[in-house]
């Protein structure tokens, strides 16, 4: 497996809860870029990725909602 698959897991603070978030170093760097352009912090993105998840009803676990998140995100700025 390449480094780039292996799963890196990090702390992030949600709703008032610590929790650990595992990624891929390609997603936690796509995450970095969307915090950079969107000038907000990992904990608020993630937080914001947690409630539209819990009221769209997707379900999923937290990392799974992130990659989605981020994979919508690409595709949405990529020409069409």
């Amino acid at each position: 497996m390449s480094r780039s698959g292996i799963l890196r897991k990090r702390s992030v603070t949600i709703a008032g809860h610590r929790t650990s978030l595992s990624l891929e170093a390609v997603f936690w760097k796509a995450l970095q870029d969307a915090l950079t352009e969107e000038g907000t912090s990992v904990n608020a993105l993630v937080e914001r990725i947690d409630r539209n998840r819990a009221a769209d009803g997707s379900g999923g676990n937290l990392s799974s909602a992130v990659r989605v998140w981020l994979m919508q995100r690409l595709r949405e700025k990529a020409p069409a």
